[in-house]
């Protein structure tokens, strides 16, 4: 009995609204604007009392609040689809050609690099040196609200522009993966960790099997979901390890690959649910904290987190594209030109759901966590807002033959309006 034959039908209308780019950002927004209103309202004590509401078996040290559910339940999820489209670019799509994959690699590398030390130097001007393990916290790039922005304003740009900010902000996820698994996990139980790669092991092995059913594939990843969450390495990495261990060719005679059809039946539920209810659920930050150095604005990280998110990203993405087409023979994809960047760059500032994760994890003191949260919405609004313009303003100038000047002229591509409308999403064949 193979996955073929269970094999959903045409996607419903639905489904299709719910795979859609534009449809996560309204929702996430939505959902954002609602905890922060709520949380700021005469009725904020309902918020924090429905956040810290405790679930699940303790026997299994799972008894913990929907705020930490969310955290680390619900975004396992999003990051099982990050591990999917993950899988299929580097199988089949953009990142399988290494010449073509080197410069929005590169970009993302320096769009981490930046943002840190921008953060750092911040809090060494204002001093305040003890909030320095949030340095991570602008390096994220929000894949699912990056790419709204686009599908919404960037109607008519070269398709390629997506395919290197999808590119960017997929290795920039994957950084920032490594991150939370390095420096943000304390104690690490081996015995926990090595339990939860035999299921994940195990869960690869059926994922390519002919016996595979989505009955036995979701046991198994909740299985190495708990033993992850027991080892002490943040749970969401197994969402990433099940993602990556998804055959990205078809097996076994199928049409399709596993890797696509497993991401398009769980992009849904990451999408409608599980970042919405996150955002929800981390975003209800209560702005004024108490008076003067109490209140979460008045922390050093607000600034620092800003100025990373908004500032760092665009200098860092373009310094090291700058620096790598002029001293290396690489070039920017096809039809991307150097002024398609700053908006790019603008968009990689969009750090929402992973930055607020990794604010979370940052800080045992609530308010400086308050602080680093604000600041997250608020250096994501400017670069979202930010890049809008631009891109509105990039869509709108004529092009030229040979955009990114390697001295050859640029073969016709779909553009991001006909790739929105689809609903398209995940890898670029």
């Amino acid at each position: 009995m193979t996955h073929e034959h269970h094999h959903a039908p045409a996607p419903s209308s639905l489904r299709r609204w719910a795979s859609r780019e534009t449809t996560g950002g309204a929702l996430l927004i939505g959902a954002a604007v609602v905890a922060l209103v709520w949380a700021n309202s005469p009725w904020r004590s309902a918020y924090d009392t429905l956040a810290h509401i405790v679930v699940g078996p303790s026997a299994l040290h799972l008894d913990l609040d929907l705020a930490t559910w969310a955290a680390d339940g619900l975004l396992a999820v999003f990051f099982l689809t990050v591990g999917l489209e993950l899988k299929r670019e580097i199988v089949v799509g953009a990142l399988r050609d290494p010449q073509r994959a080197a410069v929005p690699v590169i970009a993302a590398v320096g769009g981490m690099l930046a943002p840190a030390a921008v953060y750092i130097g911040v809090l060494a001007i204002a001093g305040d040196p003890a909030a320095r393990s949030g340095w991570a916290i602008p390096t994220a790039t929000d894949i699912a609200f990056a790419l709204a922005v686009l599908a919404i304003f960037g109607r008519g740009l070269p398709v390629a522009i997506r395919t290197f900010l999808l590119t960017l902000a997929v290795v920039d996820d994957l950084l920032a993966i490594v991150v939370i698994a390095v420096f943000y996990t304390d104690a690490v139980s081996v015995g926990m960790l090595a339990l939860a790669l035999v299921a994940v092991a195990a869960f690869a092995a059926l994922a390519r099997s002919p016996y595979v059913h989505p009955w036995l594939l979701a046991p198994l990843a909740v299985i190495a979901w708990g033993f992850m969450h027991a080892s002490g390495v943040h749970a969401t990495i197994a969402g990433v390890l099940l993602g990556l261990s998804v055959p990205a060719r078809p097996v076994n005679g199928e049409l399709d690959d596993r890797a696509h059809r497993y991401e398009q039946a769980v992009r849904p539920w990451s999408t409608v649910v599980a970042l919405p209810l996150f955002a929800f659920l981390s975003a209800g930050v209560t702005l004024t904290g108490g008076g003067g150095s109490a209140s979460p604005l008045a922390q050093a990280v607000v600034p620092a987190v800003v100025l990373g998110l908004v500032v760092g990203k665009i200098t860092g993405i373009l310094g090291s594209v700058a620096l790598v087409t002029r001293w290396s023979p690489l070039r920017l994809p096809e039809g991307v030109g150097v002024r398609d960047l700053v908006p790019v760059g603008l968009l990689a500032g969009i750090g929402f759901t992973v930055s607020l994760l990794i604010a979370e994890l940052s800080f045992t003191d609530g308010t400086t966590a308050a602080g680093a949260k604000i600041a997250v919405l608020a250096g994501t609004t400017i670069s979202a807002v930010a890049a809008a313009v631009l891109l509105r303003w990039d869509s709108s100038k004529a092009r030229r033959a040979d955009m990114n000047d390697d001295g050859e002229p640029d073969a016709p591509q779909p553009t991001v309006g006909e790739a929105a409308s689809e609903g398209a999403t995940g890898a670029s064949d």
